[in-house]
């Protein structure tokens, strides 16, 4: 059964407001759990190099804990090279990253702290400052009985991340009986992402990720340049794949693909549709965007219908376009 986090999204709001003054943790009450202190520290920008830019600066709790930008600005105004994905529903994923170069929750972590063009923070200097804090240093005292260190850090931000599971959308409960849960067209969206979409070739599982590596045509060596997989792996086999994502909440984290290059779902669906009107000259696309997959309009929005029923309910925001 999949759990839901621990706090709201409102006083998750309140938290990242306060991270301009650096007083994250002397805003909120006394973490008593590593969860809780996970949650302090992803609020609190005081493991970044400025002290400006926390974990929740890009991870969004409002939108589902991603960004809305095609990538994000890290320390002073930086700019990624990917878009920050969803930190949402990842207890039982394999890979993290776009690329599947983290293999625990643990080591992603530790990853947008360090990188240069993110947080740009030697796990080291972040650990200084956290025994150098008062507060910090007696939460980590009292929950993991030590003062904090590489160990404990990443283990309370990944024990929160672990907190972040969604399960209370309309198709959750139309699976569990509640045959009025979603519409009809949202039934025959179903039916068009399992067949005709072939969506569910690669979005399979509790989370619609099977957690495999995919190249769907956004990498021709030119334009699209992003190796993906390959860059981790040395292998010729793998240029152009990433993560295949999960859909849960897909809605609100626009915009979409490794890029960002898509700002709805609306041109995710027609870029499924025809590719190639898309990308001209895709190396080692998959096989399944080979030939055009010929939706009607109204396939087409009865596919984005049943993509809207996989939100869930804290989330209110209706983003249908």
């Amino acid at each position: 059964m999949k759990h839901t986090f621990t706090y709201s999204i409102a006083l998750f709001a309140i938290l990242i407001s306060a991270c301009s003054t650096n007083n994250v943790s002397e805003n909120k009450p006394e973490p008593t759990t590593k969860e809780e202190l996970g949650e302090l520290l992803f609020s609190d920008p005081i493991l970044s190099e400025n002290n400006k830019i926390s974990c929740a600066s890009c991870h969004i709790p409002d939108f589902a804990f991603a960004d809305t930008s095609k990538v994000s600005k890290g320390v002073n105004g930086k700019l990624g090279s990917r878009n920050t994905p969803s930190a949402m529903n990842m207890n039982d994923r394999r890979f993290f990253f776009h690329d599947g170069r983290a293999e625990t929750l643990e080591d992603q972590a530790a990853g947008p702290i360090e990188n240069p063009v993110e947080m740009n923070l030697p796990i080291a200097e972040a650990i200084k400052r956290l025994n150098a804090h008062e507060n910090y240093k007696n939460y980590f005292k009292k929950i993991y009985k030590e003062s904090p260190n590489r160990a404990n850090l990443l283990d309370a931000i990944a024990a929160f991340e672990r907190t972040l599971e969604t399960s209370d959308t309309p198709f959750d409960r139309f699976m569990k009986g509640d045959k009025k849960a979603i519409s009809e067209a949202a039934k025959r969206g179903q039916i068009i992402f399992n067949e005709k979409g072939k969506c569910f070739d690669c979005h399979f599982g509790p989370d619609f990720t099977g957690d495999q590596f995919r190249n769907i045509g956004l990498y021709n060596g030119k334009d699209l340049n992003d190796r993906g997989r390959s860059e981790i792996t040395k292998d010729s086999a793998d240029i152009g794949k990433f993560k295949v994502p999960g859909l849960r909440n897909i809605a609100i984290t626009a915009p979409y693909m490794h890029n960002g290059m898509f700002k709805t779902l609306t041109e995710v669906i027609d870029y499924y549709d025809t590719p190639t009107a898309f990308v001209k000259g895709s190396i080692n696309s998959d096989s399944l965007l080979l030939k055009p997959l010929g939706l009607t309009k109204e396939e087409k929005s009865d596919l984005l219908e049943f993509l809207h029923t996989l939100t869930d309910n804290r989330f209110t925001a209706s983003t249908k376009k």
